[in-house]
């Protein structure tokens, strides 16, 4: 019996992927476990494994496919023994049965009373009876489904329900677009690039009232044709958007909509923390002619935004219309640069690892980061944030919050300034911090309290290692 192999979904949010490669061929046998093709999200590059073992009859996606929806067919296995050229039939809706994961049975609804069948009052009613065109009382009534959109010349249109969405929300008529997806399905790239050209917008319905008129979109204020109109044709290139570039857009206005943020900022001196490090790293055992580990300040300010907000648990929670989560431990997302955007790997429990551990596991994050490796599980969540901008230059800036997380601490430069000790005028090395939090459940004070927790860590380091 053929097997259906289906888009997965990789996170609980993803609603399309990238197929961009295969690892196997038609006519490849494969086992429980095999790797057989890559799926790129937003922000990664998942591997998908065969759940079943048998030979690939058919690859219904092709890689370098893009926009392809979750839980949509992407290839066909046969069974061990089964004709593979049979088995290939089920991914055009042919003869061939295919097997798929079981479903929840739902309880069977009582039967029926047969309706008995009124006699026609006249042959023509009769005649239509006879060749479908009017079903008969007792003929069977298939359960009313929601027809696709049809053709002008009647043909179905094949649409993702995600491009079907986006049309009707950009105005567009679907059957003046051309589809790019398998089997000439018009999906979600099919939708933007006809809002970026102006073509197949739907027709204007004719006047039913002032009412309806108010009804209708408005136009969007960054619209790319009245962006376009402000420049010279040909001074410039358009660049289409990655998935990633639109996420990072999306939830971006979604935290500065939604998020009330507030903002407190903080010296600290960084003097001793230097001389630790460096003492630290020092005393690394060597292991394979490496060192064990090689502490950054960056490691050190990810223990100690992990300590202040155990020491203030009431500021280490997450915002919802009905509770306050309160975190039972700290979870650190921290910012990493990668070519177009950035992500927020997470240092899980950050508030119970040593110094070495956390610096070993931000290197593979990060390393794994920039390669889009990453699996969802490393980089969703987290109760709070780290975004250091201090390696490049940057003396203090304010983070935008990532929810649900309720704060981020964005880290400046450290450089020496004059400040006053004992009364007189001295040199040390000091660096900007700046908490934004969501006000809707940390107010200022306790902002302040996990800053001045934060702050006594940073100036005496002595105290994370205790």
């Amino acid at each position: 019996m053929p097997i259906k192999i289906t888009m997965p979904a990789l996170s609980p949010t993803m609603e399309e992927g990238n197929l961009s490669k295969w690892l196997v061929k038609e006519g490849d046998s494969v086992s429980a476990g095999d790797v057989i093709a890559e799926i790129e999200t937003d922000k990664a590059t998942m591997e998908v494994e065969a759940v079943d073992e048998g030979t690939v009859a058919k690859i219904v996606v092709p890689e370098g496919t893009d926009g392809v929806a979750v839980n949509a067919l992407i290839a066909i296995l046969a069974e061990e023994g089964e004709d593979a050229a049979e088995a290939a039939k089920a991914a055009d809706g042919g003869d061939a049965p295919a097997k798929e994961a079981p479903k929840e049975e739902k309880p069977k609804e009582a039967p029926k009373k047969e309706a008995k069948a009124e006699k026609s009052s006249s042959d023509e009613t009769a005649e239509k009876v006879a060749k479908g065109g009017i079903p008969s009382s007792d003929t069977p009534v298939p359960e009313p489904k929601a027809p696709a959109a049809p053709k002008a010349d009647g043909e179905r249109i094949f649409a993702s329900p995600l491009a079907r969405r986006l049309a009707k929300e950009a105005g567009l008529d679907l059957t003046a677009l051309s589809g790019s997806g398998p089997h000439g399905r018009i999906v979600k790239r099919d939708i933007e690039k006809a809002e970026s050209e102006g073509v197949g917008k739907a027709a204007a319905k004719p006047e039913a009232g002032r009412q309806e008129a108010a009804a209708a979109p408005l136009p969007k204020a960054t619209s790319e044709e009245a962006v376009l109109k402000l420049f010279e044709e040909g001074s410039y290139e358009l660049v289409p958007h990655d998935g990633m570039r639109k996420t990072i857009a999306k939830r971006l206005v979604e935290s500065k909509q939604t998020v009330p943020h507030f903002y407190v900022t903080i010296d600290c001196e960084l003097d001793a923390l230097l001389a630790l490090r460096s003492q630290l790293n020092k005393a690394a055992p060597v292991r394979d002619d490496k060192p064990a580990y090689k502490l950054s300040v960056n490691d050190m300010v990810i223990k100690a935004m992990a300590l202040a907000l155990r020491d203030v648990p009431n500021a280490n929670v997450s915002w919802t219309e009905s509770n306050m989560v309160v975190h039972k431990h700290v979870d650190v997302g921290v910012a990493v640069s990668i070519p177009g955007g950035l992500i927020t790997p997470i240092v899980r429990r950050a508030e119970e690892k040593p110094l070495s551990v956390i610096s070993n596991e931000m290197k593979d994050l990060g390393s794994r980061a920039r390669e889009k490796k990453l699996k969802p599980a490393e980089y969703q969540g987290g109760t709070t944030a780290v975004s250091n901008m201090g390696m490049m230059g940057v003396k203090d800036f304010a983070a935008v919050i990532n929810p649900p997380h309720a704060s981020i601490l964005a880290i400046g430069a450290g450089e020496k300034r004059p400040v006053v000790k004992n009364d007189e005028l001295a040199i040390a090395t000091m660096m900007s911090v700046t908490l934004s939090t969501d006000h809707r459940c940390v107010d200022g004070a306790l902002a302040a309290e996990v800053l001045a927790a934060f702050k006594g860590y940073i100036e005496n380091p002595m105290s994370m290692l205790v």
